[in-house]
């Protein structure tokens, strides 16, 4: 058989999605799969291919397709939003299905059929920073095409986008219909708030990671307060900048308060700012700035958390901070190491061993600190799953560290957190729980970790609670759809309650899929008789982890039940991976 050779190519590539598909599919599961396959054959394949383009990739409610034009892309793209636009008609504003479109030009790797490359990478980061029913197009993109299509252009300038290294040139598509989406409401009593990302004050970009991880703090420690419902960091920080006033961060969030604020580091010297703002009507309900030294960075988080636990729930509420207990670093450079860590990006080989080797620092540094232990046992639990050799050195390695850390700080979530997930992987499923619910006591507004107890019950043959925990991350988390810890857990639900085709829409959701969650799809789809599918993903397992076994994997999982083990065995064997 002759080796299909992986081809280059220059191409536009245009990247779509659906705004809001969870709250269309929590409303009406099956009206809204049956409307977007709809749209798919009505709109979005005939104009493709009207402009000579190719669909090479569908992922749920998503779509990448390749152009050998990039005026092709552009006006392909223009006339999907105005067909979506026209399909929607007359339709209510909460089932109206709307895109976000992203168009790149740049060089792609070409195989079977399949593109890969940065290129691709660019367009979807920028459809994720799209208005609904807007366009947005790349630098590249804009040289190309500005006088040659009848439209205008508005130039927002450089973009940081996530995980992509240098800044980007971006440009919003003009003469897009405007469309208002329904955001997904947070259906609480409590005062609710949002920490947007401080900004770094210091002149100096690489202190960029400090001053983020001061505000993550503060979201932290917030979110220990049962009185407030906090949002996910990664809500606050994915879009805050999209934002020109806090009335529009409380409408896309669905929050009441905002809280702002600042970060210059100088020295040994540390200034702080910080307001708090009222998001409906704009008011500021209180600003101060504080000057430190760094020593006493922890001090001025806990007057800034005080202060605002004390403004919006009344001093009764306050007495009862729980923050009092909780133990600090002593080494302000440790700290700097979790900092760091924490900031490095997920998934990638290369960062995770620079994320252990910080967490490492951070205990050698500090022997006391609690969260770096906890931090580290995460890190090395990852090593030991990745690890198809047979070996469980490192997973008995990783549970004597969790311990320590929850023996060092029992008030610290993540620690909890850490030694629960791998008391889960132990087997020792009652001690998972404990700790889970201990974790969800002391912050109780931390999406990751109300996703996670879903985790959990997927694991012990439970599909119907974990829906219920996963809906409660989603009223945290409004950007549910970019996360995709919570599609791969999804996928897990539909998997173990046997609703292959849901949980193969689920997996495909996610924009990073692991080994893990390759072979999860390849079982699906082998389970339902999809053959040619299920090897396509068997050979992306194999692609991604050469070692791979599939009891190795069964033996890893956590499942209380052996029959659910052997459900994933006969999956993955009929797929064709290696035993």
């Amino acid at each position: 058989m002759t080796e299909e050779r992986v081809h280059r190519r220059l191409a536009a590539i245009l990247a779509a999605d659906v705004v809001g598909y969870s709250r269309l599919m929590e409303q009406d599961e099956a009206g809204t799969l049956a409307a977007l396959k709809a749209r798919h054959k009505d709109v979005v394949r005939p104009l493709v291919a009207k402009h000579e383009g190719r669909i090479f990739k569908v992922m749920g409610d998503g779509v990448l397709a390749e152009f050998g034009s990039a005026v092709n892309a552009v006006q392909s793209a223009l006339e999907l939003q105005h067909g979506m636009a026209a399909a929607n008609g007359d339709l209510p504003e909460g089932r109206r299905i709307v895109l976000r479109i992203g168009v790149n030009l740049g060089d792609i790797m070409v195989e079977s059929g399949d593109c890969y490359g940065d290129g691709i990478n660019v367009a979807a980061r920028r459809e994720g920073i799209a208005e609904p029913g807007g366009i947005l197009v790349s630098g590249t993109i804009y040289d190309h095409v500005r006088n040659k299509i009848d439209t205008g252009f508005d130039d927002l300038g450089a973009q940081s986008l996530k995980n992509i290294l240098e800044p980007v040139r971006v440009y919003r598509v003009a003469g897009t219909p405007r469309v208002s989406v329904d955001a997904t409401k947070l259906t609480s009593d409590k005062p609710s708030i949002a920490v947007l990302p401080f900004t770094n004050m210091s002149g100096d970009p690489k202190q960029q990671y400090f001053s983020d991880g001061i505000t993550a703090d503060i979201i932290t420690e917030l979110s220990r307060f049962r009185q407030l419902l906090v949002i996910a960091r990664k809500s606050s920080f994915g879009n805050a900048g999209d934002f020109t006033d806090v009335r529009s961060v409380g409408r896309e969030l669905g929050t009441k308060y905002v809280v702002q604020g600042g970060v210059r580091r100088l020295g040994n010297r540390v200034r702080i700012t910080a307001q708090l703002i009222d998001a409906t009507s704009g008011k500021h309900l209180w600003a101060e700035r504080f000057d430190c030294d760094q020593q006493e960075i922890f001090a001025v988080q806990d007057q800034v958390i005080g202060t605002i636990v004390g403004t919006l729930v009344g001093r009764l509420q306050a007495a009862g901070a729980e923050q009092a207990s909780r133990k600090p670093p002593t080494s302000l450079v440790a700290y700097e190491c979790v900092l760091r860590g924490k900031a490095l990006p997920l998934g990638d080989l290369a960062t995770e061993a620079e994320k252990r080797r910080m967490f490492e620092r951070a205990v050698e540094l500090d022997p006391e600190y609690g969260q770096a232990y906890a931090l580290l046992a995460h890190s090395v639990f990852l090593e030991w799953f990745r690890d198809m050799t047979g070996s469980d050195i490192e997973l008995g390695r990783a549970l004597r560290l969790a311990k320590k850390a929850v023996a060092l700080d029992e008030c610290d979530s993540t620690c909890h957190f850490s030694i629960g997930w791998i008391y889960l992987f132990s087997k020792s499923f009652y001690l998972a729980e404990e700790h889970y619910r201990r974790a969800l006591e002391l912050n109780p507004n931390n999406p990751d970790q109300v996703a996670r107890m879903a985790s959990l019950y997927v694991f012990l043959g439970k599909p119907d609670e974990a829906i219920g925990w996963l809906k409660q991350a989603k009223l945290l988390d409004p950007y549910f759809d970019a996360n995709p810890t919570y599609w791969d857990i999804l996928g897990g639900v539909h998997f173990v309650a046997r609703r292959y085709e849901d949980a193969i829409a689920a997996f495909s959701r996610s924009p990073t899929m692991s080994f893990w969650a390759q072979a999860y799809l390849a079982a699906c789809n082998a389970l339902d008789d999809r053959i040619e599918r299920a090897q396509e993903s068997a050979a992306e397992v194999l692609r991604l982890s050469p070692e791979f076994s599939l009891n190795r994997l069964a033996e890893k999982e956590p499942y209380k039940n052996s029959t659910e083990r052997d459900h994933l065995v006969r999956g993955l064997r009929k797929a064709g991976l290696p035993e």
